[in-house]
């Protein structure tokens, strides 16, 4: 069974992955994630279980709905292909513990922000708040102390509200929005004060290696609005599935 697990992680992230596309798609619109089944978003075609097998359905029908014949975002595919990278690398990471379904889960939500802080530079509260309350409770299965997973979720909060606020006071603009500040809470909830810090240097650092060729590539200036959630999930994943080997590397580098 233990030999067979990444392989069924792989192939049932896959299909969680699916259900995340609905979310992503649904969420935003205040629409249920549960009813009615899913269906085609351009001519409301109900999509039959064989049309809706993770990736393999997408090539069968060769990205387009069959309906319609109206294209498939790429984007479904490819969710279901992170999702199921998510669950082999925390598989990897912690193994077959409590540890691994709570990381998997918070992972999800986590690829769920990330891609519609990217089409709508929003970030639902029912995922950040939602998630900090759900990610105090599982804690205690958690290699991470309450003391820990509170000060992660009031330094994480507390510093983004710092930055937006001192943003603010210089230039008299809006920088960052409150959806990060929730985000970067829930981050720290399961990660603690240790990852808050590392989040935001990684996501500072990745977002400006992606943020500043983008602004050029569309002919913008450095005020282009690019949203920052992407960069905070991104980071947030690195500490917990690499985070250790990272700050390794780094002060043996200053040693």
């Amino acid at each position: 069974m233990i030999a067979y697990a990444p392989f069924i992680a792989a192939v049932t992230g896959l299909f969680i992955g699916s259900f995340l596309n609905v979310c992503i798609h649904r969420i935003p619109r205040d629409e249920s994630i549960v009813f009615p089944a899913s269906r085609c978003p351009k001519c409301g075609r109900a999509i039959r279980p064989w049309e809706n097998i993770p990736v393999l359905s997408y090539l069968f029908l060769m990205g387009r709905c069959r309906g319609c014949r109206e294209k498939i975002s790429i984007r479904y595919p490819v969710v279901e292909l992170l999702s199921a990278l998510l669950a082999v690398a925390m598989l990897y990471r912690f193994g077959l513990t409590p540890s691994f379904f709570i990381y998997y889960l918070w992972a999800c939500v986590l690829l769920v922000i990330t891609f519609i802080d990217i089409d709508f530079q929003i970030i639902p509260d029912s995922l950040s708040i939602g998630g900090i309350v759900v990610g105090l409770v599982l804690v205690w299965w958690l290699p991470l102390s309450y003391t820990n997973a509170l000060m992660g979720l009031f330094l994480g909060a507390g510093l983004l509200i710092f930055v937006i606020y001192g943003y603010y006071f210089l230039t008299g603009k809006e920088g960052m929005g409150g959806g990060d500040v929730k985000l970067l809470g829930m981050i720290g909830v399961v990660t603690g004060w240790q990852g808050v810090l590392f989040t935001i240097f990684m996501g500072s650092l990745i977002g400006t290696a992606v943020g500043v060729p983008w602004a050029f590539a569309q002919k913008k200036n450095m005020q282009a609005a690019i949203p920052f959630g992407p960069f905070l999930a991104l980071g947030a994943l690195i500490y917990v599935l690499w985070g250790d080997l990272f700050i390794n590397w780094y002060f043996g580098i200053l040693a």
